[in-house]
């Protein structure tokens, strides 16, 4: 069995997560105060409300406290001159290997959150599939880019 990756995304990438997360938390916590005005203007019982509440509260610590430190823990990945090898999951820890003869292009993205961290995702798309390999510095997202696009050109002019 091969080793772990021994690479790790950047580690900004935790609050990145978490600010997400928050942002997402909002909807669950509308829905929540909607019921109680429900409950109030239509004389039924609060107890569903008291409910969504308490399990608004749990997931809101699930996914914005454990969450984004477990996933960071879990994602690796390494490049190496005939693959990529990147690993992550929190439950269900996927390994997958692109061969570089299989990378047709490289891209760098950046959204408003991993922007305000100084963050950039890779993706590496294949002619079945896309890999990410998210939350890196922005000068490293870069660097890779550069690096997986040089080695899979080597790769197709070998063959």
């Amino acid at each position: 069995m091969r080793q772990p990756p021994s690479e790790r995304i950047a580690r900004e990438a935790i609050k990145a997560w978490r600010l997400a997360a928050c942002l997402w938390s909002i909807v669950p916590i509308i829905i929540t105060i909607s019921l109680f005005v429900l409950a109030y203007l239509f004389d039924f019982s609060y107890w569903f409300g008291v409910i969504l509440l308490a399990v608004s509260l749990i997931e809101i610590v699930i996914t914005i406290i454990i969450v984004p430190n477990l996933r960071w823990k879990r994602w690796r990945y390494q490049v190496f001159d005939q693959e990529i090898y990147i690993q992550h999951g929190i439950l269900i820890v996927s390994r997958t290997l692109v061969p570089m003869i299989r990378v047709q292009h490289v891209d760098t993205k950046q959204g408003p959150i991993l922007k305000k961290y100084g963050l950039a995702s890779l993706t590496v798309s294949t002619a079945a599939t896309t890999h990410e390999i998210p939350a890196l510095l922005e000068d490293e997202a870069s660097a890779l880019r550069d690096q997986i696009s040089e080695l899979a050109r080597v790769e197709q002019d070998d063959v």
